[in-house]
């Protein structure tokens, strides 16, 4: 029986050579770079501030109702 061929093979000094080496070193930060993208997406999005409770937050509210809204109709 004869053998197949089932895809294109490179000889092994292009295998070595400096430019497939750039071009393969591109390939895997490119995958990494997609991967890590990928994976932040999928996470809960976080705000800054959140994370951050500085001077800048009230202790009291200052609209014009700070108690908040009234609970129901108010009856006289």
């Amino acid at each position: 029986m004869g053998t197949i061929h089932a895809g294109f093979l490179l000889p092994e000094s292009f295998l070595q050579s400096e430019f497939f080496s750039v071009l393969a070193t591109f390939v895997a930060i490119n995958t990494l770079i997609y991967v890590t993208l990928a994976v932040a997406k999928m996470l809960p999005r976080v705000y800054p501030g959140d994370l951050i409770h500085g001077r800048n937050r009230r202790r009291e509210p200052r609209g014009i109702l700070p108690d908040g809204p009234p609970a129901g109709p108010e009856v006289d």
